[in-house]
């Protein structure tokens, strides 16, 4: 149970990330289930690149690190920017091949 709490949390967190900046920015928007799909895959990479960098990895703390709350809500901090980059990312690329 310790270990998929985190990962609920990067998912949701990059989920919500994915469709706020979707609502915010409409010319990337992918609609409800792209943006809570691309957030949610951007959440969980968002959040095991930021593991990887020196000096951040202390902000998600480690991935058997239980239920640490600064873990998880580094962990949701990152999960929520992952999920609206890739989403930028994803809506970009859809709407630069609707234009050709």
């Amino acid at each position: 149970m310790e270990a998929i709490v985190p990962i609920l949390v990067q998912l949701v967190a990059g989920g919500v990330g994915g469709n706020v900046l979707a609502q915010i920015v409409k010319s990337i928007n992918l609609g409800p289930a792209g943006n809570s799909i691309a957030g949610a895959i951007g959440g969980l990479a968002g959040t095991w690149l930021a593991g990887m960098v020196p000096g951040l990895d202390s902000l998600v703390g480690s991935a058997a690190g239980g239920l640490d709350m600064g873990a998880l809500v580094g962990q949701g901090a990152t999960g929520l920017v992952g999920g609206g980059l890739l989403t930028a990312i994803a809506g970009a690329v859809k709407s630069a091949m609707a234009k050709s």
